[in-house]
């Protein structure tokens, strides 16, 4: 599998079990991060797709990246250190469950394991990846309001059709969503995918929402998608 090149950074994803695919875009180039800086936890991170989007974004901001395999982990800090973010990227071999500490991180991402289906992919490893088993839902935003800062945010990408249930297992850990996006392939097709933002403080006017259409009918990114992540894509 050939190495994916942006603006950058380049990355290599053939041994990781989180490739570069566009949720993980999306995310990276989406989320909210501290205006000054700060830490920032990749959970899941992969090939560390998110953890160098995040890094380039935010020049001071420390990013951790963790991975349950061992294979991604390895081929994430490859990544790394042939980026210009190596000083402020760094990837542990870590489960979120085994994170030590609380109130550690100005920022949270996920792009999260949500594959329920009862047939899974038959690599093990991206089974791992894309299935709840190895971080249900609930988990996630359990350990994430534990490791996230008083004022900071979580954000995260999952199908549409889940994104409800997340925020109320959000609520029942006192993360409330501040932002959503529903994602359209084309303007005629209905949302596959959310991304959304939570943190403890409510706004004043509650959450706000809107919609990102990627492609245009003749499958050309729309105008939206591409500005969100021009620093990103070389064409």
């Amino acid at each position: 599998m050939s190495d994916f090149v942006f603006k950058q950074f380049t990355v290599s994803h053939d041994k990781s079990s989180m490739r570069v695919g566009t949720d993980g875009v999306l995310l990276g180039a989406w989320a909210p991060l501290p205006a000054t800086g700060g830490r920032l936890l990749d959970i899941g991170t992969g090939c560390g797709l998110i953890a160098l989007m995040t890094a380039q974004r935010c020049p001071t901001l420390e990013v951790t990246g963790i991975d349950i395999d061992a294979a991604s982990v390895d081929e994430a800090r490859a990544n790394v250190l042939r980026s210009p973010f190596a000083d402020r990227v760094h990837i542990s071999h870590t489960a979120l469950q085994d994170m030590p500490g609380k109130a550690c991180f100005d920022a949270i991402v996920c792009n999260p394991p949500f594959f329920d289906e009862e047939l899974l992919p038959p690599d093990a490893a991206r089974a791992a990846a894309r299935h709840t088993t190895t971080l249900p839902l609930p988990e996630l935003a359990r350990h994430a309001e534990r490791l996230l800062a008083a004022s900071g945010t979580l954000s995260v990408v999952l199908p549409t059709a889940v994104c409800d249930e997340f925020v109320l297992m959000a609520f029942a850990y006192g993360l409330l969503m501040r932002h959503r996006t529903d994602v359209r392939t084309t303007a005629t097709k209905p949302p596959k995918r959310s991304l959304a933002t939570f943190c403890r403080e409510p706004k004043d006017d509650g959450p706000t929402m809107d919609e990102l259409i990627l492609c245009t009918e003749g499958n050309i990114r729309s105008r939206d998608y591409a500005r969100l992540t021009e620093a990103f894509y070389i064409h």
